[in-house]
Formats: structure tokens, sequence, C-alpha cells
């Protein structure tokens, strides 16, 4: 057997400055090299990618500038922080909401939560847990392609998180990290978030589920070249709810059977942490690492408190706006080796 480690690493800046800029020195080499790795498509120009987000998401364009300033201006690295027509990448992941804010008729503190499990390449994690306020709201969340977020939750208690869609292609658009980025930092209801997602081209098949403090909650399925389709279902593994898209992705990553186990756990109306706990274990939870299917860290966001606990088998690491930096090295799993 073979153990998977990894650390994670939680910060605070308002505005990125010297602790993003050592996240930046440390990941940039080989961001490029993923960015321009040959046979992943042409990337656009500086010029190029600055118009698509002026275009799409110009609320981002003022820190965008910034970040770039912080890396003395380089083309790539400009393009590439856009997240316009990135190559394609496909995590698995599963997620869920639950409230149980009215159980026996009386509202119950902390019943609300978003929970996910991020699966995917230990390899291709970013293990960065990043807290900014870019704008008029705070922002914590799972960071990726440096700015980027998998899941996160802003002061005003949206929460957001993303799977693969499971449809194969890709087309133009942005990646979806900067896509939930943009959510968080627009918006403080599902409605607007889902009105703010409607107008954002995005690159390849995604489901994306949000949920906020007056308790709605909505799973929107997003691909390039397609119409927004969104559902009024606290579940998403990685496929379209009722349809996959693509069988053979979804039986090889169990994404029907994870879907399925999800709605019969909801049907009992647990609270939150029992919720998590379900995540913990199989099938939610794989230690499938070699092959880009392990599960890195159960999310656990409560957007009543402004709390996510990262939670893994036999350990829980909790962060709110306020928390300090900090770091976190553990085991989570064992793999069969290759």
């Amino acid at each position: 057997m073979v153990f998977q480690s990894i650390s994670l690493h939680a910060f605070r800046e308002d505005l990125p400055g010297p602790r993003w800029r050592a996240l930046y020195d440390a990941t940039w080499p080989g961001y490029r090299a993923w960015y321009l790795r040959p046979g992943s498509g042409r990337r656009p120009t500086a010029a190029q990618a600055e118009a698509a987000l002026l275009r799409y998401m110009p609320e981002l364009h003022p820190a965008w500038q910034h970040l770039v300033a912080l890396t003395d201006g380089d083309p790539t690295t400009a393009a590439m922080l856009t997240h316009w027509n990135m190559p394609a990448f496909a995590p698995a992941c599963s997620q869920a909401v639950v409230d149980t804010r009215t159980r026996g008729g009386q509202t119950a503190p902390g019943s609300r939560a978003l929970i996910r499990n991020y699966d995917y390449h230990p390899d291709l994690f970013e293990q960065v847990v990043l807290t900014t306020r870019l704008g008029d709201r705070v922002v914590t969340g799972t960071g990726d392609c440096l700015w980027g977020l998998l899941d996160g939750m802003n002061s005003d208690g949206l929460a957001v998180s993303l799977t693969f869609g499971g449809a194969k292609g890709s087309g133009p658009g942005f990646g979806i990290p900067l896509v939930v980025r943009y959510l968080l930092e627009v918006a403080g209801t599902v409605p607007d978030a889902l009105s703010a997602l409607s107008g954002v081209p995005v690159s390849m098949s995604y489901n994306l589920t949000l949920t906020d403090r007056t308790g709605c909650h909505r799973t929107a399925y997003v691909a390039p070249g397609r119409t927004m389709e969104v559902r009024a279902v606290p579940v998403a593994t990685n496929h379209r709810f009722d349809r996959p898209d693509d069988p053979v992705h979804a039986k090889r990553f169990r994404s029907v059977e994870r879907q399925t186990h999800l709605i019969e756990v909801l049907r009992d109306r647990p609270d939150p942490d029992a919720l998590a706990r379900e995540f913990l274990r199989t099938p939610l939870r794989s230690t499938d690492y070699t092959a880009g299917f392990g599960t890195l860290y159960t999310a656990d966001y409560r957007p009543d408190s402004g709390i996510v606990h990262y939670r893994w088998p036999g350990t829980t690491w909790s962060r709110s706006f306020d928390s300090t930096d900090a770091e976190l090295r553990l085991d989570v799993g064992a793999s069969s080796p290759p």
C-alpha cells in the first residue's frame, strides 16, 4: 500500500501581496508547463484574454491587474490569470446541501451546510486555502489556478462548489475555478449568483451547487455551447442529474452510484454532522489516488456561522473568515501502487 500525504496552507491577504507572490513563485513553473503543454490547444494572447475578462467578468479586472503587477507583467502569466481558454481539466467530486433548520418545528443553529468531496490527483492539487477581500465581501475557499476556487463561501453567506459535469469536449470559455471566485465576489444570494453565471461562458462541462443564508439551494449545469440548466436539487456528482452525457465516464467514476447514495442519505434528513461523516465513507470517499480519483479533502461549509470544516477520517481542521495563517500536514489515505 502507498500512503498519500498532503499539506494544506491557509493564509489571509485582503489584497494579494507577499504570501500570494510566494504561492506564485512556488507553483508557476508547473502551471506554465501545464498551460503551454503541446497538444492542449492554442492559448490566447494577454490582450485577447484581458478583453474576455473585461467583457464577461469586468468586476474582477482590477484584481487581475493587481496580480499581473505582482508578477512583473509577464504576458503568459497575465493570460493564464484570466482563466480564458485554459487547458481542460476534469476533477471528479461529490457535493450536497443539507438543511434541517425546521426539524421539529424549531430553528436549530448550524443546521445547514454545503458539503463536498474533492476527488483528483494529489500532484495537481494546489493545497492552499485562501481568504481575501478583493471587493465588498470577504471570500474564503480552496484555491486552484492561483486565484480561482474549487469551493468557497463569502461573508454574505453564499456558498458554491463545483464538480466536473461529465460531458466530453471543450470550447471557448473560462476555467471554472475563476467562475466560482467571480460568483462569490459579486453575489450574496443564489438567485443573484445564477443571474451572474448565466452570462459567463465556461470552457468545459461542470455542475455548480449553491446555497445561501435564506436556505435557497440550486444546482446549475453549465457547458460550452449549452444554455445553463438550473434545478432545485441539493446534490451533484459527475453527470447531469438524470442523464449522463458520457455513460462510460460515469461508470468509471461511479457517478450515478454516488449520486444515488447521496439522495438516499438525504431522504432521512440527516443533520450536517451526520452527512459530513457519510462523505468520509465509501462510496463517496475514494482512495484511488494513483488513478487521479482519490478524495483529497471533504469541505463542510456552514454559511450561518461563516465556518468551513476541512475533514478527513480522524481529523477536522476548521477555518473562519478571521482565522490566522496556518498549516496542516496529514496522510489522507492509502492506495495501491501503480
